[in-house]
């Protein structure tokens, strides 16, 4: 439990005083057969109606395979929706400050940026662990809030769970654990700590190991009140029709679902034992994710050779901490043997 945490002195004056938008479909619950309340075209073509603000159905679905009820979760165009909806409830532009362990997610920064939200840096260890006393050493009143993306993106890694309940005990503000990658480290959610932790919110994704990128929908989860908080200032209508009825057919393929996710993590290490065999790679870093840090002897030569074979990695080389490293996603069997017979022939000039 965080003794320091408390929920009403990190809301923003505005929003304590903000009288959310109320949506015709806010006002009636029910059935009905005629609706001439939202002012909609009234000849149905499969969207001429509003979506559930709330999203209840979908909400439902999620609980079933979450275990976490509706009243905790907030559903999002994305989890970046989530994440700027969090810097506009609970950080005051020109004031405040959010904590982030760099290299990670650069949406963090950018969203920080769009509030007008100062950032302060922690570098992580070159275990790529969170550094918890330079951490709480740079915490100020102002700190209001404290990312932390595991597995991260660009490490792959997971954190250590005693280091992140260690900063939930001493962070004033709100944790921010990014969980977007977490089904491809089975068991590692922290999603049985939100009782212990007021001041923790979880956010996860469809986009990954569902496969549902396309349609953009994040899933955060936290305490009743600082998802009642978020409720109150998200649009309406955030998540259309067209991604809530998608999301609820996939979510129906379970078996698919898991299917693939054992398919990427045996693809994945067979991808990292081919990797390790080349002269061409001075090192593979340890993954939890669906892709692998990689450094090579020259990153930007390895990339544009495989860019010319019409394969495209990520260069993330231009980040501090991360000299000559690629990001690799785990492809399909057929998409991932295209890739090491590239690198074989690119090894092979060496």
């Amino acid at each position: 439990m965080n003794s320091i945490f408390t929920l009403d002195t990190l809301i923003r004056e505005n929003v304590k005083k903000l009288v959310p938008y109320s949506s015709a479909r806010d006002e009636f619950s029910g059935s009905a057969s005629v609706f001439l309340d939202a002012n909609e075209n009234p000849f149905d073509n499969g969207v001429n109606r509003y979506p559930d603000p709330l999203q209840n159905r979908l909400k439902k679905r999620i609980t079933q395979i979450k275990g976490i009820a509706p009243t905790r979760m907030i559903l999002g165009n994305g989890s970046d929706e989530i994440i700027d909806l969090l810097f506009r409830a609970f950080c005051e532009p020109g004031e405040d400050n959010v904590v982030i362990c760099t290299p990670t997610y650069g949406m963090y920064e950018v969203a920080a940026g769009v509030n007008a939200i100062a950032i302060k840096e922690a570098p992580l260890e070159e275990s790529f662990q969170p550094n918890v006393s330079l951490v709480e050493k740079l915490i100020d009143e102002n700190s209001k809030m404290l990312f932390l993306c595991s597995p991260n993106n660009p490490t792959a890694n997971l954190y250590d769970e005693d280091r992140i309940v260690e900063l939930l005990q001493s962070f004033p503000g709100i944790v921010i654990v990014d969980e977007a990658y977490i089904d491809f480290a089975p068991g590692k959610s922290l999603l049985d700590k939100l009782d212990t932790y007021p001041n923790l919110v979880i956010l996860q994704t469809l986009s990954k190991a569902w496969g549902m990128a396309g349609i953009r929908l994040g899933i955060g989860f936290a305490s009743k009140e600082i998802v009642e908080v978020l409720n109150r200032i998200k649009p309406p209508y955030n998540v259309n029709c067209l991604t809530q009825e998608k999301a609820l057919e996939l979510l129906e393929e379970e078996a698919k679902y898991l299917n693939q996710v054992n398919e990427i993590l045996r693809e994945r290490d067979q991808l990292c034992e081919f990797l390790s065999g080349l002269f061409v790679v001075d090192r593979i870093y340890q993954t939890d994710s669906n892709f692998i840090l990689v450094q090579f002897k020259n990153a930007k030569q390895a990339y544009q050779f495989l860019l010319n074979k019409g394969i495209i990695i990520r260069d993330r080389s231009k980040i501090e901490g991360l000299d000559n490293c690629v990001r690799i996603s785990v492809g399909t069997k057929q998409e991932n043997e295209l890739l090491t017979k590239a690198l074989l022939e690119y090894n092979s000039k060496f």
